[in-house]
């Protein structure tokens, strides 16, 4: 059981006389947000349900909320960049809690695509290079992968001293959005987005809440935050703190569960952001269209991927909203292995307390679907 964080970990909040306005950065952590406030009050939502968080165009009624919020909970800059000069800009006087800074839980370093595919063909792969410097993926944060098999599901231990996020860097995250040419932000969902930039994720993959342990960790800490600024009902927030992790440790055992038997399966991730599902669940990609900023892949990229798929057991290619379903069936062509679409932040789904849940269950039932009996 999480323990709520002390208010030690959080930014200082002043005690507002009304339930604080509060902003969330996008579909799930709006979610998780919704779970805490209860019937106190709903969250406001930066980001409608299914928007790409890494690139968003905001809009002047979206500007004006964020500029009326008291409390701003959001992922960081890891995972939304453009949104920092924003927040200090539009919401000067916002409390902001930055989710991916909170003590509690392990990163995970960004990983390189080219560590997946067939050596030879890495080899040949110099005309799509990552760019983010992450030669040794295990030391700069003391977490190397073998770290992170999560054999026991019940056994995540967070506790909030021992994971040395000091050293993560997140004083200077060095995101530079100048170069994000994304004239069209509205997300057709059937083709893929030609990123053509290096998008700087900071010091590792910001894709978290795909864990729902992690998830409990910003739960409590949400409800701290929330307390301190509402002291008057401080002990609603933690009541229902309490009853989203007891629902979030329910959901966490339900996709074990889901997910055991497809857990040996190989598979090919359609852009690099779904690792924390695949580390608290067993699962592992045998390979990635893309890296973690989903740009369009190279063909010595491509080329690796179909000499995978001719050499190895490979039962599923995976395609998602930003690197689009076309490389999919490109490197599938003349297999047997199944396509399926995933997504990591809820779209198509209704916003708010049961958005969560319900984007963990599809994503599951998608692995599950492609992966099984193969």
């Amino acid at each position: 059981m999480i323990r709520l964080l002390t208010a030690c970990c959080l930014a200082p909040a002043a005690a507002w006389a009304e339930v604080p306005k509060v902003m969330t950065d996008f579909a799930p952590i709006h979610s998780l947000t919704a779970q805490v406030m209860g019937d106190l009050g709903s969250p406001d939502l930066l980001l409608p349900p299914g928007a790409d968080p890494h690139d968003f165009a905001l809009r002047p009624s979206d500007a004006g909320k964020l500029g009326e919020a008291d409390l701003l909970f959001w992922t960081g800059p890891g995972l939304t960049p453009w949104l920092s000069d924003m927040i200090d800009t539009l919401a000067p006087s916002a409390t902001q809690v930055t989710l991916l800074d909170l003590p509690g839980w392990d990163t995970l370093p960004i990983r390189d695509i080219r560590q997946f595919v067939v050596p030879a063909a890495a080899e040949d792969d110099h005309g799509h290079d990552d760019d983010h410097g992450h030669d040794d993926h295990g030391d700069d944060h003391g977490h190397s992968h073998d770290d992170h098999a999560h054999d026991d599901h019940d056994s995540h231990d967070h506790g909030h001293d021992d994971h040395g996020h000091d050293d993560h860097g997140h004083d200077d995250h060095g995101h530079s959005h100048d170069d994000h040419a994304h004239d069209d932000h509205g997300h057709d969902h059937g083709h893929s987005h030609d990123h053509g930039h290096d998008h700087d994720h900071g010091d590792f993959d910001p894709h978290a809440w795909l864990d729902p342990t992690i998830a409990q960790v910003w739960v409590a800490a949400i409800a701290d935050q929330l307390g301190a600024a509402d002291p008057d009902n401080a002990a609603t927030y933690a009541a229902n703190a309490q009853a989203a992790i007891a629902r979030l440790e329910a959901l966490d055992a339900e996709l074990a569960e889901m997910l055991a038997p497809v857990a040996g399966q190989a598979y090919i991730l359609p852009h690099d952001g779904y690792q924390y599902f695949e580390q608290r669940y067993g699962l592992t990609a045998a390979g990635a269209i893309s890296g973690i900023d989903a740009r369009t892949p190279g063909p010595a990229q491509v080329a690796s991927l179909r000499a995978q798929m001719a050499e190895s057991d490979i039962s599923c290619v995976f395609s998602d909203a930003e690197i689009g379903e076309r490389w999919a069936t490109v490197v599938t062509e003349g297999t047997d292995a199944r396509t399926a679409r995933i997504d990591g932040v809820g779209l198509d789904l209704e916003s708010g307390v049961d958005l969560y849940d319900a984007l963990l269950r599809r994503l599951a039932d998608d692995f599950v679907d492609c992966l099984g009996d193969a």
